[in-house]
């Protein structure tokens, strides 16, 4: 077998690929006659030494063991023809389109309806929030081709290996145009400037294998006949019949809850999480992580992670974006909603993160006649609040992180990367009070873990709303369908199964072998 080996590098080395390669011959029991071939399998930064070093996995081959060829899954789709059984595919998200991916794998054909538009025609829409504080509803940071990932950072980590093959799903990408990195990081990343080019390359190629895709195609009403869905009405008018229909629409389109109620299409309330985003000067960070002045040369923008338990509730950071921006991430008027985006290279001068609790069903009193909805009008509150206490553009409510966990009003606000702008505000008042004093407890103990992270250069911008679905659509663990609807498979983020670009592609492709075994 290929001999795995393990070692530290300095950063100024990480691109030194013959370096690299030497080292792993030198500490191989091997000798050099014998070795043909050094593969690299994962590197990570170790930080928790005096200097960070690159921590690396490499396998070294023999001469009598065999080379491995990294699959081509292009190669193995199948060209479908009109005359198979049409699979309707709801959204173009990583669900959606890697389930077209894998139904094309099958044999069978996809037909890909959109709410939004193609990426390239998503920018104007995006531009329009930025600069004009324009929301389209159809087409947003989380409405769109790629759907909330693509211009919204494009992290690839995921801890659910058990959903289906992680590595399937990053060979995809860099066979539509990623850079092999994301195979051997620990943490991948495409980032939103490069990540459209991928999806419009996933698009081309589902074309190109006889699946169809439709954008400006929203969901008005589902048909269903003696408990099965037969088809979906679009945009109001027309109607689009199919054999079976895979919704993976993600966790913002409240419409498609509103329509699966009113269709009898059993919904679950789910916990989720709530919070604001806080953004620090990114030379901080990497000063804390690093221990470094000036961030040496090989060494990318430092993250961080961090987690306290406040009154035996979870307080964490989420979607950490070193080097990144902070985005409008509204899907309506009236409502302010932010996340966080990091382009390829991370090389912003600010570094922000969601810093969210989480929140069940004891937490929606107040809106209980709202019945399953409750969680969701919930968090629609907070959003429309944020606006509220704004101009009524998307400018954001926010606080230095100092006078926000002394319950002041800033005077004045660091510089941030968020282009629509900051409106000094009291988020101390306009979230919910227990919200504030859980964030404001594990502010307070995350600046003791990270000695340097409690400082008045952080802004605290509201609100960090869209973690995941407030719901979930429920499926049979066996079959994936759900069990009041026959040939209806929800999916993805916006059924409450999956967390994010890779999960979420794990589980269209998952669901689309699902939806093989029904129609065989």
């Amino acid at each position: 077998m290929p001999e795995i080996l393990e070692f530290k590098v300095k950063p100024a080395d990480i691109d030194n690929w013959e370096k690299i390669r030497q080292l792993s011959i030198q500490k191989s029991k091997l000798s050099v006659p014998n070795i043909s071939f050094v593969k690299l399998l994962k590197r990570s930064i170790d930080a928790r030494g005096r200097s960070p070093l690159y921590l690396l996995r490499v396998q070294v081959f023999s001469i009598q063991e065999e080379i491995p060829i990294s699959p081509n899954h292009i190669s193995k789709l199948r060209k479908s023809n009109s005359l198979q059984k049409k699979v309707i595919v709801i959204g173009a998200g990583p669900t959606g389109y890697f389930a077209a991916l894998e139904l094309l794998e099958l044999g069978i054909k996809p037909i890909i309806i959109e709410r939004g538009k193609d990426v390239q025609r998503r920018r104007r829409d995006l531009k329009a929030i930025q600069q004009l504080g324009v929301v389209d509803p159809h087409s947003n940071y989380c409405f769109g081709e790629g759907g909330a990932g693509t211009y919204s950072d494009g992290k690839l980590y995921t801890r659910s290996h058990k959903r289906g093959s992680i590595e399937k799903a990053l060979q995809l990408l860099v066979e539509h145009g990623a850079q092999e990195d994301i195979l051997v990081d620990a943490h991948p990343h495409i980032g939103s400037n490069k990540l459209p080019k991928v999806v419009a390359n996933i698009r081309q190629t589902i074309l190109d294998h006889g699946g169809e895709i439709h954008f400006d195609h929203c969901v008005t009403d589902f048909l269903i006949e003696k408990g099965k869905i037969i088809g979906v009405q679009i945009n109001g008018a027309s109607e689009l019949l199919g054999d079976a229909f895979i919704l993976a629409t993600g966790h913002s389109a409240r419409d498609i809850y509103a329509l699966c109620q009113q269709r009898g299409i059993r919904l679950e309330s789910k916990p989720f999480a709530i919070g604001v985003r806080i953004e620090h000067p990114q030379p901080l960070i990497d000063e804390i992580q690093y221990g470094q002045k000036k961030r040496e040369d090989g060494l990318p923008a430092a993250s961080y992670k961090l987690v306290s338990q406040v009154n035996g509730r979870g307080v964490f950071s989420f979607c950490m974006c070193p080097g990144g921006l902070v985005v409008p991430a509204a899907t309506a008027p009236g409502e302010i909603v932010v996340n966080g985006m990091s382009l390829s290279r991370r090389d912003s001068p600010f570094a922000n993160s969601g810093t969210v609790i989480a929140v069940d069903e004891k937490d929606f009193k107040d809106f209980k006649e709202e019945g399953i909805f409750a969680g969701m009008y919930f968090q629609k509150s907070i959003e429309q609040s944020m606006f509220a206490a704004g101009d009524g553009t998307q400018k954001a409510p926010s606080q230095r992180l100092t006078d926000f966990v002394e319950g002041r009003q800033s005077k004045s606000l660091p510089d941030s990367s968020y282009i629509p702008g900051l409106i000094s505000s009291p988020l101390h008042d306009i979230l919910p009070n227990f919200i504030y004093e859980h964030l404001k407890i594990a502010v307070k103990d995350f600046g003791k873990k990270m000695k340097g992270y409690f400082t008045e250069e952080a802004n605290v911008i509201g609100t960090e709303s869209r973690t995941s679905s407030p719901l979930r659509i429920p499926r049979s663990p066996e079959t994936l369908m759900h069990p009041d609807v026959e040939a209806f498979f929800p999916a993805g983020e916006g059924a409450g199964f999956a967390g994010g670009i890779i999960s979420a592609a794990m589980d269209g492709q998952r669901v689309a072998r699902a939806v093989k075994e029904f129609l065989t």
